[in-house]
């Protein structure tokens, strides 16, 4: 359906290729809320002054790539919110973990990328625990959050440990947490933005999926091969390498937590059906949250970060900017013309009833 001003959007348009070309953002095999997140990237990049990025694709040719930054832009941090985020990312790549995959080309440069969407929005939480406290049980309200102790970029509880998920499955963010007995838990999470749930899969998922998808007793049916291959893959081994890690003893209780756009669809029908498969889970398993990146930054809002939730919402979910520039497009398509009329008069067929 169309939009209707006032109302909220229902869906996103179909994005006109010349509009994509105009700001160097038609890719041929984007979704088509890859092509709005992407055109949403390029005009935020315009609107900071920041100047465009090359890509070089395998056959050597260089083009303009619109949600890319240059690389002086990208090394002096411009694709983070603030200089303290820029700093506190390059420190995370500094002293990541062992075995850990951080990818530094996507990180400073790619604006369209997940991986620094999730320093954008979890700084604020890392530089103010009280402050994530809030939020996180503001988008969690059935997890009893009383405070919260670490947040963490790309971790895992154990990579390649044999008695977890024994690969190099990780979260993207974790947030460990005290109940109000004192116990501690932890929020393992998967963040989202232009993805669809079908990035590559590993050629063959170790049989400790298996051993795991069965004790856990997480699963309906725990020996389904649909939670093998996408769109379920990937969330099914990070809720297992959750649940392992409270099996193992590591913490008094584990939740894993989707965190993506409402608007992208791909993944919001992937995480309805992963739920399908899902048990309710009991006190010794990990849960699993589907939250939305707008409630995220509503939470961030109301939690008092109202700057911070401004600058997210404007970066990532402003929609509106989107929805203007392909208007802009169509009206731009309007030329003045008329139907000629009749040759001879004419005579109705039927009356109105």
């Amino acid at each position: 359906m169309t939009p209707e001003p006032g109302k909220a959007i229902g869906q996103l348009p179909i994005v006109p290729e010349e509009l994509l070309k105009a700001h160097f953002v038609h890719e041929k095999f984007d979704t088509r809320f890859r092509a709005c997140a992407r055109l949403l990237q390029a005009m935020w990049r315009e609107r900071q002054g920041l100047p465009v990025g090359i890509f070089q694709g395998r056959d050597g040719r260089k083009r303009k790539v619109g949600s890319l930054l240059s690389t002086t832009a990208a090394a002096v941090g411009r694709n983070f919110l603030g200089p303290a985020v820029a700093h506190l990312a390059r420190r995370e790549v500094i002293y990541q973990e062992t075995g850990a995959l951080i990818d530094r080309q996507r990180l400073y440069s790619n604006l369209l990328s997940s991986m620094p969407l999730a320093f954008n929005f979890f700084a604020p939480l890392r530089f103010d625990l009280a402050l994530a406290a809030k939020v996180m049980r503001a988008i969690a309200p059935t997890i009893d959050i009383a405070a919260v102790r670490h947040v963490w970029f790309e971790h895992s509880p154990g990579r390649r440990q044999a008695d977890l998920t024994g690969d190099r499955t990780a979260f993207d963010v974790a947030i460990v947490y005290e109940r109000s007995d004192g116990a501690t838990g932890l929020i393992g999470i998967e963040v989202k933005y232009s993805e669809n749930l079908a990035e590559p899969a590993p050629p063959e998922l170790k049989s400790r999926y298996d051993e795991l998808a069965q004790a856990s007793d997480l699963f309906k049916e725990p020996m389904h091969a649909a939670l093998r291959i996408n769109p379920m893959q990937q969330l099914f081994r990070e809720h297992l390498l959750a649940q392992a890690a409270r099996m193992r003893g590591d913490w008094a209780e584990t939740h894993f937590m989707l965190l993506a756009p409402r608007h992208n669809h791909h993944v919001q029908q992937g995480a309805q059906l992963y739920g399908k498969f899902l048990k309710t889970p009991g006190s010794d398993q990990a849960s699993f949250l589907n939250v939305d990146l707008e409630q995220f930054v509503e939470a961030l809002g109301w939690a008092g970060a109202r700057d911070e939730a401004y600058a997210l919402f404007d970066r990532y979910l402003n929609w509106g900017i989107v929805i203007d520039a392909v208007e802009a497009c169509l009206r731009g398509k309007m030329d003045d013309w008329h139907i000629a009329p009749p040759t001879a008069p004419i005579s109705l067929i039927g009356k109105a009833a």
